[in-house]
């Protein structure tokens, strides 16, 4: 009779190791069948951009929270020198800048060329101003010509620390200043309305501002020295106000901010800036790949 007893409780031990086989091997393979997840750290990436690159800045933070839903990318968008500014306080972590003013005493950035725009100067469509060199431009910003073919020209500006207006008169001002009979403005898309709905007013904004209102034939923009603001003349550098867009940190950026950084630099986010610049995508390098962060970062200033 015990060893009746003892059989069965043996038996019975062996079923139940091979019920619990039975169950381990299931769940493997139901295991098997399910991806395998990582719930990422939330991370926030503080982005400040020019006023010139504002929309961009936001389309393209927009994309990338999408496809990185563990990214919040916080965009706040000043003039340039405000921008520079925060970026270099650490109100920020990454910038897009138009234009980067060293400062005495301070490192320097580190920067690389994220795109390009031009500086486009704007007239009202029914404007009789059709052209203007360089040398014309200079004498109608500086208040010396105020008519132009019985129409009173009034002169349209950005503000102190705009990017785009550093530029402009490096570029066409040289040591002169503008007039300041000026209408200042703070921000391009104002001075773009204020030129649609003025005749004679004249004045000057990013490439990246002023797409949709010359499509509609709201403003025309001026050729300057014979050429005109096109995608690919901005590309190739033979409009005269060609300028370069920057990617600023304070230093080589690592972490989330340097994978934002590689993406900004790569085809998709290339193409946003295309929609809004109107112009051409760059050449891709011999690779075939769009130039990388590890393939310019040597050039960092």
């Amino acid at each position: 009779m015990r060893g009746r007893q003892r059989g069965r409780k043996h038996v019975t031990q062996r079923g139940q190791a091979l019920l619990l086989l039975i169950i381990a091997l299931w769940l493997l393979v139901a295991c098997r069948g399910q991806p395998f997840r990582v719930t990422r750290e939330p991370v926030v990436v503080r982005l400040v951009a020019a006023d010139s690159c504002g929309a961009a800045a936001q389309a393209v933070a927009d994309v990338y929270r999408q496809e990185h839903p563990w990214v919040t990318v916080e965009v706040n968008v000043f003039n340039s020198a405000i921008a520079e500014r925060m970026l270099r306080t650490e109100e920020a972590d990454l910038a897009i800048l138009s234009v980067i003013q060293p400062v005495a005493g301070e490192e320097p950035l580190w920067t690389l060329p994220l795109t390009h725009d031009g500086v486009a100067v704007i007239v009202h469509s029914a404007s009789p101003v059709t052209d203007g060199n360089v040398a014309y431009l200079q004498e109608v910003f500086r208040g010396r010509i105020q008519e132009w073919e019985g129409v009173v020209l009034a002169v349209v500006s950005r503000e102190e620390g705009s990017g785009t207006r550093a530029w402009f008169e490096q570029m066409v001002m040289g040591h002169h200043r503008v007039t300041h009979n000026a209408i200042v403005m703070p921000a391009g898309a104002d001075v773009v309305e204020y030129v649609s709905q003025t005749p004679g007013a004249i004045g000057y904004v990013s490439t990246f501002q002023v797409g949709a209102a010359a499509t509609a034939g709201k403003v025309r923009l001026l050729p300057v020295d014979g050429v005109s603001p096109t995608p690919r003349t901005i590309y190739d550098g033979s409009y005269p106000l060609t300028r370069p867009i920057y990617l600023a940190t304070r230093s080589e950026p690592d972490g989330e901010v340097r994978a934002l950084s590689q993406w900004l630099l790569g085809p998709e986010a290339q193409s946003i800036f295309q929609e809004y610049a109107h112009f051409d995508l760059p050449p891709r390098s011999p690779s075939g790949e769009s130039a990388g962060l590890e393939q310019v970062c040597l050039h960092a200033e």
